[in-house]
């Protein structure tokens, strides 16, 4: 592959087929599949240890499937070179659990990073522009020269939200999003999400135990149980179903 294609292929941005992956004994995928359309928000539920962590690193390239292909935008991963994955992955905005924010740099340098990152040819204007409407998308631009430190825990998970923006990423991939918020503050941070879904068209890839970011958040929930993808649907017709397996996830 030499180029990377800037178009989708249908709607779809992101389709995993028959992905499998095992390490040694343990098969955490078998046979996984998922499309992931435009402009839509996937939540994947599963138990600890079921797989959620595996699907993200392989999306993103960090593993590779035992079997089984993934497309991103068009582009099968599966073989690409090391330059070709970068270009991609400067499509796909990644928010962290623990945000990953360097407690050593300051706002304004922490959303720099990523520009620095993937050597776009910008002047520091341009990237002052940049920085300040990343901040002001997630309504911080006052504090774009303090310290990580200096931030509550919500006003972090907003600048890494911020960070994740700042490429004007076609694909987010969030980690629990909410993990570790008050109540107030992780209904602001989900709502948030649904801004930025409809402000710049992005699809997501949501893993989350709160059930609360699941039902706001989500267009569509995969169960990710037994390394498949044991159902898929919206979140009022799952919280209907009969079947046990599902049943546990709702109650």
């Amino acid at each position: 592959m030499e180029n990377i294609s800037n178009s989708n292929l249908g709607k779809a941005v992101i389709e995993i087929k028959n992905v499998s992956k095992s390490f040694g004994d343990n098969h955490v995928l078998i046979d996984f599949n998922l499309t992931l359309n435009k402009k839509e928000n996937i939540v994947v539920l599963g138990k600890s240890g079921s797989g959620k962590s595996v699907l993200i690193k392989c999306i993103i390239g960090l593993l590779k499937p035992d079997k089984g292909s993934i497309t991103i935008l068009g582009n099968p991963i599966n073989d690409v070179t090391l330059t070709e994955m970068d270009k991609i992955r400067a499509k796909i905005g990644f928010l962290f659990q623990s945000n990953a924010l360097y407690d050593s740099m300051s706002v304004r340098e922490n959303l720099e990073f990523p520009l620095r990152r993937h050597w776009i040819k910008i002047n520091q204007n341009q990237v002052n522009e940049m920085v300040l409407q990343a901040l002001e998308d997630v309504g911080l631009k006052h504090t774009v020269d303090m310290m990580p430190i200096e931030l509550s825990g919500g006003m972090r998970k907003r600048i890494a939200l911020a960070r994740t923006l700042i490429l004007k990423p076609e694909i987010i991939l969030y980690d629990e999003p909410t993990t570790g918020l008050d109540p107030i503050t992780a209904k602001e941070i989900i709502n948030l999400m649904i801004t930025i879904k409809e402000k710049y068209n992005t699809a997501s890839l949501i893993i989350s135990h709160d059930m609360n970011c699941v039902k706001i958040a989500s267009d569509r929930i995969v169960i990710l149980l037994e390394g498949k993808c044991y159902a898929i649907d919206s979140y009022e017709n799952l919280t209907k179903s009969n079947d046990p397996k599902v049943k546990q996830f709702f109650e």
